[in-house]
């Protein structure tokens, strides 16, 4: 009986690990979308992290003082929550601070969470 129990657990680790791995492919690809063209990401790029259900996307540029190093400028984030199976959307306020995205701060896939970052309705992610 203890056997079956290590190999139940096992597989539910598994599926989640898979499930984890399709969301990160997905992200990359929705990220591709984001990107500028190949010649310029030198100078503008943009990157992401997802660590504990939390996403969030950041410019990635040149210092101005020091071109050879890079700096991350956030400016959106999503938390999934898994109780509720939504994500909820925030952006970074000029003060530093994350705050909902009020027009829509839920959707129901990452999908519709980077429809709303690119189309900028209210200029709160791209300025």
């Amino acid at each position: 009986m203890p056997l079956f129990i290590k190999i139940v657990i096992k597989t539910e680790y598994m599926d989640h690990d898979k499930n984890i791995n399709l969301l990160e492919v997905r992200i990359q690809k929705l990220i591709e979308t984001m990107r500028p063209p190949v010649h310029m990401r030198d100078e503008l790029d943009i990157g992401y992290s997802f660590r504990n259900n939390t996403l969030e996307l950041f410019e990635i540029r040149p210092r101005w003082d020091k071109k050879d190093e890079k700096i991350n400028s956030p400016f959106a984030k999503t938390k999934f929550i898994k109780s509720r199976g939504i994500w909820q959307i925030y952006w970074l306020r000029a003060n530093g601070k994350w705050v909902s995205y009020d027009p829509n701060p839920e959707v129901n896939d990452i999908v519709g969470f980077f429809e709303i970052v690119k189309d900028d309705k209210h200029s709160c992610f791209f300025g």
